[in-house]
């Protein structure tokens, strides 16, 4: 996966962007980082996701994924990750750029790896499985914990900023596994509801509602594409690429 200031904060997450949305009832203005970013990283980077491509039933297949300047390169065992590294090294060299040795990892699908926030992971028994990242996940924590804990914010202001970024993470990740106590966020809520019901004025019964507003429930459908072909026998391999 590359990654540069560049675009750092232009694939933050949904959740990150959601933060900065104003609604009403029957408007909605969302402010996002400016375009000019990804849309540099694009220009620079374009035609590098076609590094290792091949043919197959006579149309390219390619092995990169690339959202701006983060990318990820699917292999096969039977591929050489050492030569695919040549020809990216080639190609960003060309436009007076340049990979992190340190960080470029090459990494089993079975052995899971991030990009954009998810973790992604097959199984042994070939099922796929996303999840948000630790680090994804860590820096939504960190968030919520800083509007729970701030003493600067009314209680009504609180309850508006969780709603709006708790929302929109929830929204970002609907099609990972969603299931369990860390990422259906009950931790977090029952911590939140015990702050709340300390509050002046708030009884449990009103800290109850509060928390319902704060915490928005956002239907997840874990995604369908659950079966990796042929991963049992030739898991495949992720490179990684970061750069400075």
């Amino acid at each position: 996966m590359m990654e540069s200031p560049m675009t750092r904060n232009c694939h933050v997450g949904f959740g990150e962007r959601y933060e900065e949305t104003h609604q009403s009832q029957d408007w909605e203005v969302r402010f996002v980082p400016t375009p000019s970013s990804p849309l540099l990283a694009n220009v620079a980077l374009n035609g590098i996701e076609r590094i290792g491509e091949f043919k197959r039933n006579g149309k390219d297949n390619p092995i990169c994924v690339r959202y701006a300047d983060d990318m990820i390169f699917f292999l096969k065992p039977q591929d050489n990750a050492n030569e695919l590294l040549n020809l990216v090294k080639e190609f960003l060299a060309k436009r007076g750029m340049e990979i992190s040795e340190k960080k470029t990892k090459l990494t089993r699908a079975t052995d899971g790896f991030n990009f954009l926030g998810w973790h992604f992971k097959v199984q042994n028994n070939g099922k796929f499985r996303s999840t948000p990242s630790e680090e994804n996940f860590k820096a939504f924590r960190k968030k919520v914990k800083d509007i729970v804990n701030s003493s600067n914010l009314k209680l009504e202001l609180k309850v508006d900023k969780l709603s709006r970024i708790i929302r929109g993470w929830r929204q970002y990740h609907k099609y990972c596994k969603m299931d369990g106590s860390r990422f259906s966020l009950w931790h977090m809520n029952h911590r939140t509801f015990k702050v709340f019901n300390k509050g002046k004025n708030t009884n449990k019964h009103k800290a109850i509602e509060l928390i319902k507003t704060a915490f928005p429930a956002v239907p997840y459908s874990e995604n369908k594409f659950v079966n990796v072909k042929g991963i049992t026998v030739e898991p495949f391999f992720i490179i990684r690429l970061v750069r400075l």
